[in-house]
């Protein structure tokens, strides 16, 4: 199917020379381009690779967050003067 695509003319440039460099057409750059994209975006999410990797801090989390709470329960006299 042809389509007409508008992207910024350093993008344009840039997969143009990097499919020169490979030997292909534009073409077949941007079709390859898309399917990768499809396929990592049908089959991971990128976000996910990060899930859980602070877990190690949640009980120090937690007992910070009970500090800033006991901080704020306080009622400074000065204020009620």
């Amino acid at each position: 199917m042809k389509t007409t695509l508008e992207m910024p003319d350093f993008l344009f440039r840039r997969a143009k020379s990097v499919a020169a460099e490979r030997g292909i057409p534009l073409r077949q750059f941007v079709t390859e381009a898309v399917q990768e994209k499809l396929s990592i975006t049908s089959t991971e999410k990128p976000w996910m690779k990060h899930v859980g990797k602070l877990q190690h801090l949640r009980k120090e989390s937690i007992r910070i967050g009970k500090r800033i709470d006991e901080a704020f329960e306080q009622i400074d006299p000065e204020i009620w003067k």
